[in-house]
């Protein structure tokens, strides 16, 4: 496999990740403007609880989850065995 190839094949799954990653912050904020004013309306109306969240605020969201299903499928594992 020549250099270039190598390259390619990095640069491709970079921008894979990459897209997958603005999908997933994309994918936290709908599901956060979605659910939370049903779930909380009288924290929303009062400002206790954010009818949307920011970019920032996203990929906080999600690297939470991330750590979650992390120690969630470690649990699970040492269960099993």
């Amino acid at each position: 496999m020549g250099a270039s190839k190598v390259v390619g094949l990095v640069v491709g799954g970079l921008v894979m990740a990459a897209v997958a990653f603005v999908v997933m912050l994309l994918l936290v904020k709908v599901l956060w403007a979605w659910t939370v004013p049903d779930l909380f309306p009288g924290a929303v109306e009062q400002g206790l609880v954010a009818r949307s969240v920011s970019w920032l605020t996203a990929v906080k969201i999600a690297i939470f989850i991330a750590i979650l299903s992390v120690f969630a499928r470690g649990r699970g594992s040492a269960r099993e065995k």
